[in-house]
């Protein structure tokens, strides 16, 4: 029986995906380990590894299909025993509806007037009593002295794999002879499936509208839906607040000319952002109360500071995660941020990389935007929005008036996690960071 290879699930929030790439072509050998497909997910594109070996025998999904449901089989793998005539002679016939004046048949046989419905063979087995295991369990197998009969499968349909194997002890009983199960308690209710993003009939009717107007239809793709799902949700659900805070940067601006005329040799080259980073990093630890997130019952306060960083990339952004970035140098995190940054914009993230973290950073002043407000990214409790530094006049603390390089911001909060005082402690806290940078290396 051919081993079916499942669309997989590369992120636990992940339900489908995008078969972007095969990398082999039905015919070819796999082993396990081999690389075999890439899937692109609402995120990043990644590389899959067959998990078993044998014979491409046929591919069910075709490269750039997209919306192939998780566990959904995209190909199937052949044995040494089997030829591609075999996926034509196993194949199931498809259902068919029921015939007209068939309904009184069913329902005679349902209540018993009808013949007793044949008992479909055991799982792992045909009706001939064949058991169906992947090359890999059969050598293991036959290494350890097991009976394949003596092993229930957990492949698809039944099917032995190594795991099976190698989990079992030579003498086992047959699957057959097992002890029943006790009764499985009846599931619990499947949650409900979210909304869509705009009914299908409010869709049309707002197509309607413009249906004079010259337009270009783009539909949306895994990212940009995951964008506006969780975003909406985060308006939605999180109660923000905002403050907003002047810092001054010419110490920090002389104080990154000094060190990078002296990292020049390393070819190092510190920006404003890697003292942005480092500056909440910090503040996290003087502030611990503020390093947190909120989990739907409880609050969870965090030990080290790991911090998000948008990057916006073509069609969206990505927020790549730099953690225990409060024990990291300013290199360190200049060099990091310069390698998710180029990575997220290729795509190539790990999951890892851009979940988790408690604070993120959203830096527009590079675009020249003077100030903004920008949304939490949940779970987490803040994030910081940074503006551009620009020469306006400042009053000093001898009353005289002049000019000074001042970079506006604003922390949006989640109200649930940091309240008003706690979060203007924060907010002084990465102001302070910033305005003496040199304390940042002590």
């Amino acid at each position: 029986m051919p081993t079916e290879i499942l669309m997989p699930a590369l992120s636990p929030t992940m339900e489908e995906g995008t078969l972007a790439k095969w990398l082999i072509k039905e015919g070819d050998r796999v082993a396990a380990g081999d690389l075999i497909a890439e899937i692109e997910t609402d995120k990043a594109t990644m590389e899959v590894e067959a998990v078993d070996e044998g014979r491409v025998g046929k591919l069910l999904v075709a490269a750039g299909t997209e919306g192939v449901k998780v566990n959904t089989p995209i190909a199937l793998l052949l044995d040494e025993t089997e030829s591609a005539t075999t996926l034509t002679a196993e194949a199931p016939p498809a259902p068919r509806a029921p015939e007209a004046g068939t309904a009184d048949a069913a329902d005679k046989a349902a209540s018993g007037g009808g013949p007793a419905p044949v008992a479909p063979p055991a799982q792992g087995t045909d009706t001939g009593g064949r058991v169906f295991a992947s090359p890999l369990a059969r050598r293991i197998a036959a290494e350890k002295g097991i009976e394949l009969a003596q092993i229930a499968g957990t492949g698809p349909r039944g099917r032995i794999v190594r795991a099976d194997v190698e989990a079992a002890e030579p003498g086992a009983a047959p699957a057959g002879e097992a002890s029943a199960p006790s009764p499985t308690p009846a599931p619990e209710p499947a949650a409900a499936a979210p909304a869509p993003l705009l009914a299908a009939a409010d869709a049309a009717a707002v197509a309607r509208l413009y249906a004079d107007r010259e337009y270009q239809e783009i539909p949306l793709d895994g990212m940009r839906k995951t964008i506006a799902a969780r975003l909406s949700e985060a308006k939605q659900t999180i109660p923000h607040f905002y403050l907003r805070r002047d810092i001054l940067l010419d110490p920090l601006l002389d104080f990154r000319t000094q060190l990078n005329a002296q990292l020049d040799k390393r070819g190092v080259k510190l920006s404003v952002n890697d003292f942005i980073i480092k500056a909440c990093a910090l503040a996290l630890q003087q502030v611990p109360a503020a390093n947190a997130i909120w989990a739907g019952d409880r609050i969870l306060r965090l030990k080290p500071s790991d911090v998000a960083v948008a990057v916006a990339i073509e069609g969206g952004l990505f927020t790549p995660v730099l953690r225990d970035a409060e024990v990291k140098s300013l290199s360190q995190l200049s060099a990091e941020m310069k390698d998710l940054a180029a990575r997220a914009r290729d795509r190539k993230l790990a999951p890892h990389e851009y979940q988790g973290g408690s604070f993120a950073i959203s830096n527009l002043g590079m675009f020249g935007i003077d100030s903004f407000d920008a949304v939490i990214n949940p779970p987490h409790g803040a994030i910081l929005a940074v503006g551009a530094g620009g020469r306006r006049p400042v009053v000093t603390e001898s009353g005289e008036i002049a000019a000074a390089t001042v970079m506006s911001v604003t922390l949006s909060v989640d109200h649930r996690v940091i309240d008003g005082a706690l979060g203007a402690e924060l907010l002084q806290t990465i102001k302070d960071n910033l305005e003496n940078p040199m304390a940042m290396l002590a």
